[in-house]
């Protein structure tokens, strides 16, 4: 693209924010937002104060100029040439003393009192999130702007002296007699203050709403409506009691805005809570690092298990990684493990990725990589939905150095946006089609956002010409002759009466700053980070030191976050064509965008072409209201190269096993159950397994690559799996298998078993206590079944029936909980190897003793002989490792008469000696076992190897019996499944 070309798309990006922002000025101001068809302005909906889509935002504020004020000083960068006349510095400062005429100047004096309000002492219930990112963001970054700590271009504030010496702001001579000192920043601090009450719980996590006069009467349980003299306020009904429900974006973003305010007034209390509430989401996450949307502010409990990266948890990811970098010059070489450090941050940005990229991350195998809804707890698939708000996750990938992720991924995005002239709410990797009505889009910026991104990162100039289809989609299907309205419907072009402050406050600005690389945000050497609504944000170097209110950590190594790099920009192509474009996957995102199915023909509303007649800015021959846009996917064709080639789309290797239904003389009420452990197979009668063929790349001890291929169970019956659930099948079930069936074989593990250990409780008391004892894993007693029976009484009732279903559930999906113990041993190798002894395996519903029960405890075994009644009496001998070879050990153990009460299994205890390797090592049996006569010995004895040292040792000691359980592994068709092991 030419730098003409450039050129005339900022000029027209310019224009299309004067549109929008002169509609609102003429046709909605003072008021929030502007109705764009009906050239009214949109307020709060007092007959409907449920109406949260509307009443959420709007706080009777004048939300649209206090989310375009840092548009505006962006815009003021630009040269002459581009500006066509308009004057936005002018109009920022114009625009702020509108504010301050309105909502006074936030002092406690007469000019405080403004013409609407004093500050925001305004009857509006309104959400807090909402009202952090839109209103004290809006303001603090006008603040910013105003005292020239972000750079507009050609503006250096002309500071006048303190007359009085009492001032602490710096007072700025701006035009028509105005006086800047501070006014944005204290109706800032005004703004944030009212919103304080709701961040009293118990949790830490705010309440969702607050009222701006009144605070939070409507939440029973807040200790701000405990009265003193008459206890608690009264309590409201059910009907009209307030929800507490919260998100984890609405509660964990708020850092950004609330640091910068507590560091420009000293006010520690913003930084504190932000941080606090921060902290309370993350320390919810489930086992494999996920969170999930919706929360309880009052209870900390999830109300929902799904997740995503999109509505509901977005912007918590995205503060993270900015909340890291806003801090890093609080203290850059900071080993602080106090929680709200800038390490810290970054350690949960890289924690909270790689829990997406494992779990909701499908790749290349899925046509394209995207992202899907999944299980909280599990991280199962649960919803394919893709929602235009997610957009903003490429963006978000390219800022933190997760380049080729963030291309791959922004590519599905484009397709869609391609596909609809817009992106829609929700769309359907699976059908293709919009997910559930959720057809509309409201001017969202997160598409433009990351696009913005990605071509700051890459100078790939795809990225322009994708902002520029985005532009043109605009100007052609959401022109009003008063603003620019939403899409109702992406499909038919049906607009909507609304044009969101976001639109001018985010949309507009970042097509600016795309379509401007000069501007002197794209080049600023600071800590500078966008919010969530687009307003730009610093640390003044003069606020930079750290916060004195710290929460402690919940938990953080100072060492674990490593040093970040980010990836070099791909080299650009020859002949200005474009990496991007080339890319060999660029159209396997148009594939599962169904965009080779799509019709490119469009039908034109005569209507709306006629109406472009009477603007200039609008091209009158591209103003169709169809979904089909203007451009080629290629857009356009000369980015590709010559000899472009488009690569074979992956395609994933699945197998379903399927099991006739058996005839069982004692049916099994639930046939797969999931419990803690995992999920339980009890019988394969009418089973389906849904398998799928994976890969992992393997590194050994000389830093070698081996790729392994295996399958993982993906679904059992109607039940999905977690990438990493694990699946158990009892032995009843196992039984049933045809051990001459190909695609479902199970194998006993010749190398690895486990010792059952039935040892004293005070003994195994004292062996919990002991952190040391790594490997022998003490399995906890309680009720496996608890959830399952909770949700069964609720569905059937109380009865003895379910009582008793559970119970025999629990009897076979229970693990080894009787008090036993168990260790992990390693049969021995070589010549000289015995076999194991034929004993069953013990079960979880045995019962003590165990297979053995005469234990022999003494020490290497080198210089002596065992006693002749050793061997004759006691089924087991245990022995340390080291001071003379394994075969040396055996020759001292004298010989015997094989019977069931003689010697069956000698255990060698190692890890006593400092170099002692820790792993699951095997003995070496190097020559053929003798007795201690010297005669071969006919019935060579069994030995296995443990690892724990004085440990297992003294496990093995106070044991009153012993049992042995083998380990197996399955296959199908000669592949390892490696999620499916033995109950």
């Amino acid at each position: 693209m030419t730098d003409s070309e450039v050129l005339a798309l900022r000029k027209d990006t310019i224009e299309l924010f004067y549109h929008g922002f002169d509609g609102y000025m003429n046709h909605a101001f003072p008021e929030d937002e502007l109705k764009p068809l009906s050239c009214s302005p949109l307020t709060r909906d007092l007959e409907n104060p449920g109406h949260i889509e509307v009443n959420d935002a709007l706080g009777n504020y004048s939300l649209t100029l206090v989310d375009s004020l840092s548009t505006l000083a962006i815009l003021a960068s630009s040269t002459e040439e581009t500006l066509g006349g308009r004057t936005p510095l002018d109009d920022f400062k114009d625009s702020v003393i509108s504010l301050v005429h309105l909502y006074g100047d936030g002092t406690k004096g007469p000019s405080g009192e403004g013409v609407k309000s004093r500050g925001f002492d305004l009857d509006s219930k309104v959400q807090v999130f909402e009202t952090v990112i839109r209103g004290v963001g809006g303001l603090l970054s006008a603040h910013l702007f105003s005292e020239g700590h972000l750079p507009i271009r050609g503006y250096t504030p002309k500071v006048l002296a303190d007359r009085d010496g009492r001032s602490n702001f710096r007072r700025i001579k701006w035009r028509r007699g105005f006086t800047y000192d501070g006014q944005l920043l204290r109706l800032a601090h005004d703004l944030g203050k009212r919103l304080l009450p709701a961040f009293h719980t118990v949790t830490g996590l705010p309440y969702p709403r607050v009222n701006l006069k009144y605070g939070v009467p409507f939440y029973d349980n807040s200790p701000l409506n405990e009265d003193a003299e008459n206890g608690h306020c009264q309590k409201l009904t059910s009907e009209n009691r307030e929800i507490t429900e919260t998100c984890s974006a609405g509660a964990g973003s708020l850092i950004l805005e609330f640091t910068v305010l507590s560091r420009l007034t000293g006010d520690d209390r913003f930084e504190t809570f932000a941080k606090r509430a921060f902290q309370a989401v993350w320390a919810r996450k489930s086992s494999i690092g996920l969170i999930g949307a919706g929360i309880d502010a009052e209870s900390g409990n999830w109300v929902s298990p799904y997740t995503g990266i999109g509505a509901g948890v977005d912007s918590f990811f995205e503060y993270a990684m900015k909340g890291h970098i806003l801090l890093s010059q609080t203290a850059p070489n900071s080993t602080d493990t106090d929680f709200g450090s800038p390490r810290e941050f970054l350690a949960i940005w890289q924690e909270a990725h790689d829990g997406i990229r494992r779990h909701l991350y499908r790749g290349d195998t899925f046509q394209h990589p995207h992202y899907i809804q999944g299980d909280l707890f599990t991280g199962a698939s649960r919803a394919f939905w893709i929602d235009s708000l997610s957009a903003y996750y490429p963006g978000l990938l390219a800022l933190s150095g997760e380049l080729e992720e963030a291309i791959e991924t922004h590519l599905l995005y484009t397709a869609l946006w391609t596909r609809y002239s817009a992106l829609p709410e929700r769309w359907n990797a699976a059908s293709g089609v919009i997910d559930n009505g959720l057809r509309w889009w409201g001017g969202r910026p997160e598409f433009i956002e990351s696009t913005w991104y990605l071509y700051r990162a890459t100078q790939d100039p795809w990225y322009l010409e994708v902002g520029k289809m985005v532009l043109r989609d605009i100007e052609r299907r959401c022109w009003t002759e008063c603003g620019w309205a939403g899409l109702e419907d992406v499909r038919d072009g049906e607009l909507k009466d609304r044009m969101e402050s976001f639109f001018l406050g985010e949309t507009a600005k970042y097509l600016f700053l795309l379509f401007e690389p000069s501007h002197p945000l794209n080049h600023l050497d600071d800590a500078l980070v966008f919010t969530t609504e687009g307003h730009p944000l610093l640390l003044p170097r003069q606020t930079k030191s750290t916060s004195t209110s710290r929460t402690k950590s919940l938990k953080f190594e100072p060492n674990q976050a490593p040093a970040p790099t980010c990836p070099a920009p791909s080299s650009r192509a020859l002949f200005g064509s474009s990496v991007i474009a080339g890319r060999p996957d660029f159209f396997h995102a148009a594939s599962l965008a169904r965009l080779h199915l799509i019709s490119p023909q469009g039908i034109a509303d005569d209507q709306r072409i006629e109406s472009a007649h009477q603007n200039i800015n609008v091209n009158i021959a591209a103003n169709i209201s169809n979904p089909w846009t203007l451009y080629p996917w290629s857009s356009p064709p000369v980015l590709l190269p010559h000899n472009g080639t488009s690569s074979a789309m992956k395609s994933r290797k699945t197998l379903d096993l399927g099991f006739t239904v058996l005839a069982e003389t004692h049916p099994v009420p639930l046939k797969v159950v999931r419990t803690h452990r995992g999920i339980v197979i009890n019988s394969i009668s009418g089973l389906k397994l849904g398998l799928i063929q994976e890969t992992s790349d393997i590194v050994n001890e000389d830093g070698e690559t081996t790729q392994v291929t295996y399958y993982r169970i993906h679904s059992a019956s109607q039940m999905t799996l977690g990438r990493d659930e694990t699946v158990f099948m009892s032995p009843a079930a196992a039984a049933s298998l045809n051990s001459a069936d190909p695609f479902l074989t199970r194998h006993r593990d010749s190398v690895a078993l486990e010792l059952v250990l039935d040892r004293p409780s005070a003994d195994s008391s004292e062996h919990e206590a002991s952190p040391e004892a790594a490997n022998i894993n003490q399995k906890a007693n309680g009720t496996v079944m608890q959830n399952l029976l909770q949700q069964l009484n609720a569905a059937f009732g109380s009865n003895e029936a379910v009582g008793a279903l559970l119970e025999s559930v629990q009897a076979q999906t229970q693990p080894l909980d009787q008090g036993f113990d168990t260790l992990l041993a390693s049969a021995a190798t070589g010549v000289g190897a015995g076999f194991l002894p034929d004993v069953p395996d013990t079960q979880a519903s045995d019962s003590a003793p165990l297979t053995w029960h005469s234990i022999f405890v003494t020490n290497e075994l080198c210089h002596e002989k065992l006693p002749s009644s050793v061997p004759r009496k006691a089924q087991i001998v245990v022995i340390k490792r080291g001071g003379c070879s394994f075969s040396q050990k055996l020759r001292n153990v004298p010989n015997f008469a094989p019977n069931h009460a003689s010697l069956q299994l000698v255990v060698v205890v190692s890890g006593f000696r400092k170099g002692e390797s820790q792993d699951a090592a095997r003995p070496l049996l190097e020559e053929l076992q003798f007795g201690s006569s010297g005669i071969v010995r006919r019935n060579p004895i069994a030995m296995v190897m443990v690892e724990g040292g004085e440990q297992s040792w003294q496990a093995l000691a106070s044991s009153r019996s012993i049992g042995v359980r083998r380990k197996y592994h399955f296959s199908s068709q000669g592949i390892t499944i490696n999620n499916l092991f033995m109950a």
